[in-house]
């Protein structure tokens, strides 16, 4: 036996006794089927959140029966001759297929497919509930770019159709001002566009804390290359390379990242180089790797990276307080609009009545005309205060009309709209009551309870955050990286990974990286900025303190002169209605006029026209001043509760 011969022996020892490499007769190759079936199990398994962990292995385990089931029937073959001769050649060919490598590797694929197909399905392909079928509008370039012009029909009062007097008088709803207050919150429009910002704003935070979720990863290629060699004959050398990966990165509250890795490689080529590469052909590799990645000065930290979820809170917030200042804006709407279509109401039958009292007035002094004890100027002056009565309920039916319809509007009340026919009628009276106004204690109130003051904390507090935040990005990008790997080699799979498991080849890497801006004069400014605008909010909370102050000493003397006008109005309604007694009377003995006795039924209905807005007008100053403290009038408390629509 020559040298070269020897030391070629020599060396495939060496390789042997180093690597642990056996030949497919060797001990790794004799496993039974079983054990094989649950080695072939661990190596297509990895770690993976605990969510999904278990229901993909039951999808793996499920493939692995498959395999043992097949392996059992190919064992009986040896102990059992009464199987039919199709079956047993079927099982022999599929035994011979199982061994050999390519079958082995899309075997692997399959199971990686698998794995990572039930992990997706269960994981991160949620199944999203069907919105509105996808359109699109194409508008004309006329509609947007030419104004038409209105046309109306001229008629003629005169042939205006009047309705029969057979038919039915409209729906009379009425209504309290509690009921109203539950029909707006339960239909406004306004209140529930509202209502579903904040489940948009709690979504956005779930998004930010999603940032920190675990992802699987899995990475399966297979290629065939054949290049030319650099020889004085033309030849090539052909390499069949296949490569599976999978594992899991978690990011970490602290800016780092864990990545678990498990990856195998299998290298056949056809031109031998080397005593080892004859060994290894094909050449299996395998390696599990554990790596961490951790900022140290820039992105460290609980604080740096839970930014994102803080400011997220800070803004659900706020727009829970600007929902609730949208219930007490639109129920103090819905307050003032009850009242002034209370007043519209009582303002009407002021007018029917004052309109009785000029017809009243009209026929007495046609039968003084007849009787020849006034003049005919007299008729002619009481037919001129029925026609100024009967204006007056005009306009105030029109008012009424107007108040209702606001009022549906409002309440939004199905079967309600704004165009029926419906009458409604407030039953709940005002009740004036005098109150003992503190102004410093209300003030107090008005500051505790404004959502506009909670807002502006809200972001003065998120501005701190952003403050700390980007004083954090200013810093140096230091990182340190740490690898730990295990390695595996063999000319098959399973022995590849019986030196993975084994770990006898062990890696440990680490790393430290630095980038420094020069100069860094972006993050100077960016945090200058946000410096500047928490200024700004600080300043803008000391002004808008003192407008709060000013909305509410204004409603508090508001209410106190409403409450003066109602007391005034009141004396000024007895006196004017004795007045008209009176100048009636006159009028009767021949001693006043026609003229007279309107002119003092005209005072009369302005002093009752008085009252009744001083009462309403009180009953709004109560609502004004119960928005200008944040708060609502009224035993019951309000509780909102945001809208999710429908999935």
């Amino acid at each position: 036996m020559n040298k070269s011969n020897i030391k070629n022996q020599k060396s495939k020892s060496f390789v042997k006794k180093s690597f642990c490499l056996s030949t497919p007769a060797s001990a790794g190759a004799s496993l039974s089927p079983r054990k094989r079936g649950w080695r072939n199990l661990l190596k297509c398994s990895t770690t993976i959140p605990s969510t999904a962990l278990g229901t993909s292995l039951v999808v793996i385990i499920i493939s692995q029966a498959g395999s043992l089931c097949y392996s059992w029937l190919f064992a009986s073959l040896r102990v059992s001759t009464r199987l039919p001769f199709s079956v047993a050649g079927l099982l022999r060919r599929m035994n011979r297929l199982a061994r050999n490598d390519k079958y082995c590797f899309f075997q692997r694929a399959f199971y990686i497919f698998i794995f990572a197909f039930s992990f997706t399905a269960l994981t991160g392909c949620k199944e999203y509930f069907a919105g509105e079928p996808f359109y699109e509008i194409k508008v004309p370039t006329e509609k947007l770019r030419q104004i038409e012009t209105l046309d109306l029909e001229q008629g003629n009062d005169e042939e205006k159709e009047k309705p029969p007097p057979n038919d039915d008088p409209p729906e009379v709803l009425a209504l309290t001002l509690e009921k109203c207050r539950a029909l707006a919150l339960e239909n406004n429009l306004d209140l529930k566009v509202q209502l579903i910002s904040p489940a948009i704003a709690a979504e956005r935070v779930s998004e930010e804390e999603a940032r920190f979720e675990s992802a699987f990863f899995s990475n399966v290629s297979y290629g065939k290359t054949d290049s030319p060699e650099k020889s004085t004959r033309l030849q090539g050398r052909s390499i069949d390379s296949s490569y599976v990966d999978l594992g899991v990165r978690v990011p970490l509250r602290t800016g780092g990242t864990v990545t678990f890795d498990l990856a195998d490689r299998r290298v056949k080529t056809d031109v031998g180089f080397s005593a080892f590469s004859e060994v290894l052909n094909p050449e299996y590799s395998s390696n599990l790797s554990l790596s961490i990645s951790q900022p140290l000065l820039r992105n460290a930290g609980n604080r740096a990276n839970t930014y994102a979820i803080r400011v997220a809170n800070y803004q659900r917030q706020i727009t829970d307080a600007r929902t609730k200042l949208e219930v007490i804006r639109i129920i103090a709407a819905l307050d003032r609009v009850y009242w002034r279509l209370y007043a519209a109401r009582k303002e009407l039958e002021v007018r029917k009545q004052q309109y009785e009292l000029a017809k009243a007035q009209l026929e007495q002094a046609q039968r003084f005309v007849d009787l020849g004890d006034r003049a005919q100027i007299e008729v002619i002056r009481a037919e001129a205060g029925v026609a100024q009565q009967l204006e007056a309920i005009i306009v105030a039916e029109n008012n009424v009309r107007d108040r209702e319809r606001e009022l549906k509007r409002v309440i939004n009340k199905a079967g309600l709209g704004m165009q029926t026919p419906t009458v409604l009628i407030p039953v709940t009276e005002p009740d004036p009551v005098y109150y003992e106004l503190t102004r410093q204690r209300l003030v107090q109130i008005a500051s505790d309870n404004r959502m506009e003051m909670l807002e502006l904390e809200l972001q003065i507090a998120e501005d701190i955050s952003t403050i700390d935040y980007l004083r954090n990005q200013a810093l140096p990008l230091v990182t340190l990286d740490y690898t730990y790997n295990i390695n595996g080699l063999g000319s098959t799979q399973s022995d590849s990974f019986d030196l993975l498991f084994d770990k006898r080849f062990e890696d440990h890497r680490i790393g430290l990286q630095l980038l420094l801006p020069l100069g860094n004069q972006a993050g100077a400014s960016r945090f200058l900025q946000a410096f500047y605008q928490r200024r700004q909010r600080l300043a803008t909370r000391d002004s808008r303190m003192t407008l709060i102050e000013l909305e509410v000493l204004n409603a508090i003397d508001q209410l106190e002169a409403n409450w003066q006008r109602i007391l005034a109005s009141r004396q000024r309604t007895i006196l004017d209605g004795r007045l008209f007694e009176a100048e009636r009377r006159q009028f009767e003995l021949g001693l006043r006029t026609s003229t007279d006795v309107l002119g003092a039924q005209t005072n009369f209905a302005d002093a009752q026209s008085a009252e009744i807005l001083a009462l309403t007008e009180y009953q709004i100053a109560l609502v004004d001043l119960a928005f200008a403290t944040g708060t609502l009038l009224g035993a019951a408390r309000v509780q909102w509760e945001p809208i999710y629509p429908v999935r």
